[in-house]
């Protein structure tokens, strides 16, 4: 099998839409490996495969009578493993990730996968034993300043411990998830990288037929979103069979592990109280009148209609001239908002430009939407995107980088603690979007770009917040539900309806198809439950930016610091130097008075 580098084999596919724009950039995965079947590739996967049977055989059984100075040993020798399984892992989730329809390059994530897991199979019963220690013993160990600078991270595997499994049943699990949700996970994606969608006689991957859903042309919109519609009823049954699926598999290990709410799991490994979160859900959900309703309503109005369809929700006002954004235009809006903000920010940031970092065309078979992918400490990150010279894409691209400057900050804590929950992973990239938001506002003196601008943020912000909670209050309905049996694919959809009604309000007419819809959501699948942070996010950048505002001195400062922390601080603790708490139902409040305001200013251009 020849070696194959997925940016070589990207070039003679590149994005057509992405084509008028200018060149767009591939990333350049050789700082990880040099290629699928490169010798290094291979020399380390063994020795990875050699080294965590090695720990096993020096350390199962031996950790409870340690001193400091032998727990501190095997710590940072289950650390270094991380590292390189990470970095393993991370190499095959990015090719896999930029043509996840090669069988060549899905066999080889499969192939990753299954060793990948077998590996660390050798490595579970570290933090297991670590967490029957009594906790006085490992308190008196952490007292040694070497070993208590892993501190956070013990606390951390602590909070897991009543949830833990015996050592059996754990490394059962853990083998089987690759037959289980991984499996899943993986026929899910491969799936909807084939799907194929018939607008106005041409037959499109997903995100160029999403993309026309902001086209200024009613009827593209309108053929896309029953292009949309036919594609992902035709697949249902399947969709519906994965999402049965991956729910009883979740309620199982929920079940086993003792979490008593559908979302407790998930609460946990981000770090933030179910009462935080529940205060949050209320807020934005009694908040839903105010914020959707109001604006969808007024954009009827702009319109000159009382409701609007489905697919002229994120349509472009009407009446205002929109253009092709180059890449070059969008990455020197993007690191000029970031250095009026924090110089250092901005070089970081600055980096995955000029070292190729950033994978921004459409193909066949790449992974729609985008992410930024921390790897691991001892490499960088990498961002994927769907780059089409939309204003939106140019937010998107602002709101990884942000992502991308956030891992690059707390990768300095190590494998073990720069990892962040992703409650406060979203507070970056949200903030990163504000930066350039606000730049392009204040550089937009043309009352119909303003209000353009001002509309675009609105439903970018109500795309985040309450599209987020109504996906979260989907996810809960169809986990309660599937505790009671299978699901039939009416009604996923029925569940579905339910919350976008609610949400969306009255000016919005969900036309039939969109019942489909819920089928292309990729967190459902891959991160249950991830949604809110979204939300979270959202309404706490929207707190902090108004701190910045009123005392900006000193502040890029506290917000880099706060970045760098990692994993390694509670959001509490995280929150204090800016005097936030949320925990408070007034912060949930302020943050979302951000957007009634921008409505509000909305609403007085038209007078």
């Amino acid at each position: 099998m020849p070696t194959r580098s997925p940016a070589k084999k990207a070039a003679k596919v590149a994005s057509k839409p992405g084509a008028k724009l200018e060149a767009l950039p591939e990333w350049n995965l050789t700082d990880l490996y040099s290629g699928i079947e490169g010798a290094d590739l291979k020399r380390d996967l063994h020795r990875s495969e050699a080294e965590c049977v090695a720990f096993e055989k020096d350390f199962k059984g031996k950790l409870g009578g340690m001193v400091a100075a032998a727990m501190l040993t095997a710590v940072k020798r289950f650390e270094a493993l991380d590292d390189l399984l990470g970095r393993l892992g991370s190499y095959a989730g990015l090719v896999y990730a930029g043509n996840s329809a090669d069988p060549i390059y899905a066999k080889f994530f499969g192939d990753m996968q299954e060793r990948l897991t077998a590996a660390y199979s050798h490595l579970l019963f570290f933090t297991l034993e670590l967490n029957r220690i009594d906790d006085a013993a490992i308190e008196t160990a952490l007292r040694d300043p070497a070993l208590g600078h892993y501190r956070p991270w013990f606390e951390d595997i602590r909070k897991e411990k009543p949830y833990q499994l015996e050592d059996r049943v754990e490394q059962l699990f853990h083998e089987k998830s690759v037959t289980a949700y991984s499996a899943w996970n993986r026929l899910y994606d491969e799936t909807v990288a084939g799907l194929r969608f018939k607008v106005n006689g041409k037959s499109l991957a997903i995100e160029p037929t999403l993309n026309l859903l902001q086209d200024a042309d009613g009827k593209k919109r309108k053929a896309a979103a029953e292009a949309l519609a036919a594609t992902f009823r035709a697949n249902i049954r399947q969709f519906a069979h994965i999402t049965n699926t991956l729910a009883k598999d979740k309620e199982i290990s929920d079940r086993w592990r003792g979490f008593a709410d559908v979302a407790d799991a998930r609460h946990l490994s981000n770090r933030v109280e179910r009462e935080v979160v529940d205060a949050l859900v209320s807020a934005v959900r009694d908040a839903y009148p105010r914020l959707s309703h109001r604006y969808y309503a007024l954009k009827a109005k702009w319109y000159g209609k009382k409701t609007l369809p489905h697919w002229d929700r994120n349509a472009p006002l009407p009446k205002v001239a929109s253009r092709a954004i180059g890449w070059g235009e969008a990455r020197e809006t993007v690191i000029t908002a970031y250095g009026a903000f924090s110089p250092r920010m901005a070089a970081i940031a600055d980096d995955f430009f000029t070292k190729r970092w950033i994978d921004a065309p459409v193909r066949p078979g790449k992974q729609p939407g985008a992410f930024s992918h921390p790897t691991v400490p001892s490499a960088h990150p990498y961002v994927l995107l769907n780059y089409q010279g939309k204003t939106r894409d140019v937010m998107t691209l602002a709101h990884e980088l942000g992502h991308g400057v956030h891992q690059v900050l707390a990768a300095s804590n190590g494998p073990l603690m720069a990892p962040t929950p992703l409650t406060l992973a979203e507070t970056a990239s949200v903030f990163g979007e504000m930066l350039t938001f606000k730049k392009l506002l204040a550089e937009t003196t043309d009352k119909k770009q303003r209000k353009a601008m001002l509309a675009g943020k609105v439903e970018d912000m109500i795309n985040t917040v309450v599209r987020q909670i109504a996906f979260y209050s989907y996810e809960r309905k169809v986990h309660t539900e599937r505790r009671k049996g299978e699901l039939t694919a009416d009604k996923i959809c029925e569940l579905w309806m339910s919350v976008q009604s609610e949400s969306l309000g009255p000016a919005i007419d969900l036309k039939p198809g969109y019942e489909t819809f819920w089928t292309y959501i990729p967190h459902f699948i891959h991160s249950p439950f991830y949604v809110y942070a979204y939300a979270f996010g959202d309404c706490l950048v929207n707190s902090l930016y108004a701190v910045y505002e009123k005392s900006a001195s000193g502040f890029a400062e506290r917000y880099l610091a706060m970045l760098s922390a990692g994993g390694t601080k509670h959001h509490a603790e995280l929150l204090k130097p800016f005097g936030l708490d949320a925990t408070d139902p007034k912060f949930w409040q302020g943050g979302l008075s951000v957007i009634e305001g921008m409505i509000a200013e909305l609403e007085a251009l038209e007078s």
